[in-house]
This record gives structure tokens, sequence and C-alpha cells, in this order.
């Protein structure tokens, strides 16, 4: 059985820092473990995000987006930092989420961000949230700056170092989760 690994970029503009992170984190762990990725972002999850209340309120292309999230074996998450916290759409995104339909999923987290200062917020929201809804976090988080960027490209070696971190942790979970899905 194939896993299905989903990027979710918590940002809605484009091009955007957060997606190209998410993007090449799942790009090289897919080359590594043989996968292929489906990548979004909230413009990808559409308008009627903002006037959801329920998964049911959603439109189709949203409902789409939301049945990738919760039916993937692996998620690589980011956001953009907004005053020191995850982005108001994807946090809308997220809470329309049952947290039963994240239990036990596996999630890498990352976050971008102006500057260092906001290093700490994958580790202060992202991991919080994502312990709310009982899924496994890496233990490895990655969070990119602008420094780390040049015209939407990744340019730090220190990140890509950081990302390799990640993706190793990635080993020590997916065999068993593909061993449990077959036995």
């Amino acid at each position: 059985m194939a896993l299905k690994v989903v990027g979710l970029a918590g940002s809605y503009n484009r091009p955007s820092k957060t997606f190209v992170l998410v993007e090449h984190i799942a790009r090289i762990a897919a080359h590594r473990y043989g996968f292929e990725p489906l990548i979004y972002d909230m413009a990808d999850v559409g308008p009627s995000l903002g006037q959801a209340q329920h998964q049911r309120d959603l439109d189709e292309a949203a409902t789409a987006v939301l049945d990738d999230v919760v039916g993937a074996d692996l998620l690589i998450v980011g956001s953009p930092t907004y005053k020191g916290s995850y982005s108001g759409l994807f946090k809308h995104f997220i809470d329309l989420i049952d947290p039963e339909q994240l239990r036990a999923k596996l999630v890498l987290i990352t976050a971008t961000g102006g500057g260092d200062r906001h290093a700490l917020m994958v580790e202060h929201q992202l991991r919080p949230l994502f312990g709310f809804f009982m899924a496994h976090t890496l233990p490895t988080a990655v969070y990119a700056s602008d420094k780390d960027f040049a015209d939407y490209r990744i340019v730090s070696d220190p990140l890509r170092q950081r990302i390799g971190f990640a993706v190793d942790e990635l080993a020590a979970f997916l065999p068993a989760r593909k061993f449990a899905a077959t036995g």
C-alpha cells in the first residue's frame, strides 16, 4: 500500500516561502522514501473557508483538500508566522477538523518568519496544536527565516541540514506504519 503524503502550507500568498519550504521537504522525502506528495496552500482551499463553520459548509475544492489532509499517512505542515503564531486561515482550516481525524497522524511541522525571533513558533504554537489532536509530531521541526531564501528558493545550508535531519527521522516511523497497515 502506497503512503499518502500531504503538504499543507498555511499561506494564502503566491508565491510563498512557506509553500516553498513545505514543498521542498515533501520532494526530498518523496525521493528518499518513494511516494508522490500532494501539496496545498490556503489558496487551494479557496474562499468558502472564511465562511465555513463546519466541514459541510466547505465547497467542493476545500472539501477535497480537507479529505486529503485527514486521509494522509504523513502530513508536512507549515505556516507563516504572524505576531508569533500561525496564520488565521490555517487555524480556521484546522479548527474544522474533528480531533479524531488527526489522531495518531504523523506530522512534520514547519514555519517561516521574517527573522530568528519567531523560531520557537514551531514549538510553542504548532506542536501543541497537533498535540491537541493526539497526532505524532516528529522530534525535529523546521523553521526558516527570510535570510534562508532568495527569490523563493532555499539558499541556506543550515536550513538544508535541518531539513535533512527531519527527513532522516521519517525512517523510524514510516516502515512501522507500512507494517501496521498490512499486518
